[in-house]
């Protein structure tokens, strides 16, 4: 029996064409996926590696390890236009440059988040640096299925207020 393909491409042929970037499979078709969860996110106008460099940086200016993947992922999702793609392509250029300079293969490669954070201190008054960084408050931050997570209950007003949802609800201190 075979597999069913989309476009060519059976499951197999993919997955044998997947190499491990991080934790991520970069499949080179276009999108990179998650080996241990059930998402990817496709790719048009940048890189699958400048993606993945790009998840990657995400969650090493914004680290929350209960947070998975794919909520960066949405969140980095919006520079992926061909407007971005100068941009994103000189400053993942730039990150991996740093790397190499300190002896690794590319910043995804760079196994210690201090060591990858280290590289992102040296750049982060960069346009490309700060543009990520902003994007991210409100890319990653605003997604509902997020805020449980950090226990936010969203938006009171359609539910009378914060005067009748505890706002003196002082216990969490």
């Amino acid at each position: 029996m075979s597999e069913p393909t989309t476009k060519g491409l059976t499951r197999r042929a993919l997955l044998s064409r997947a190499v491990a970037v991080g934790a991520l499979a970069v499949a080179g078709t276009g999108f990179i996926a998650a080996p241990d969860a059930a998402w990817a996110v496709e790719v048009t106008a940048i890189s699958e590696h400048e993606m993945a460099t790009l998840l990657q940086m995400a969650r090493d200016i914004y680290p929350h390890d209960r947070v998975g993947d794919r909520f960066y992922a949405i969140a980095i999702k919006g520079y992926d236009t061909a407007e971005n793609q100068p941009m994103v392509a000189e400053g993942i250029a730039a990150l991996d440059a740093a790397a190499q300079a300190a002896g690794h293969d590319d910043y995804v490669s760079i196994g210690w988040e201090q060591d990858r954070v280290a590289i992102l201190r040296g750049m982060e008054d960069s346009a490309f640096f700060q543009t990520v960084r902003g994007g991210l408050v409100t890319g990653l931050y605003n997604q509902k299925e997020v805020w449980p997570i950090f226990g936010y209950e969203g938006e009171s007003f359609s539910q009378g207020g914060y005067i009748y949802r505890g706002f003196d609800d002082i216990d969490w201190l």
